[in-house]
């Protein structure tokens, strides 16, 4: 990507948080394998394995922790 996709991590509140820490993750993904034929290929597999899926939560509960420290914590 060329263009600057995120400028910041703060947000007005902790749901606005959780969506940014969505987007990093998913976008974390589509760096690592950049092609989309691939991503769909592959996430039949890891749709239907809990460990698969836990594995995903923990990245996006890791992101979520990053931005709400840089929101320090919506106080």
């Amino acid at each position: 990507m060329s263009e600057q996709w995120l400028p910041t991590l703060i947000t007005a509140n902790p749901e606005e948080g959780f969506q940014l820490a969505i987007k990093l993750s998913r976008l974390g993904v589509k760096f690592t394998q950049p092609d989309a034929a691939v991503r769909d290929r592959l996430r039949p597999e890891y749709a239907e394995n809990a460990d698969s899926l836990t594995a995903a939560s923990q990245v996006v509960a890791i992101n979520f922790a990053t931005v709400a420290q840089a929101n320090n914590y919506w106080r």
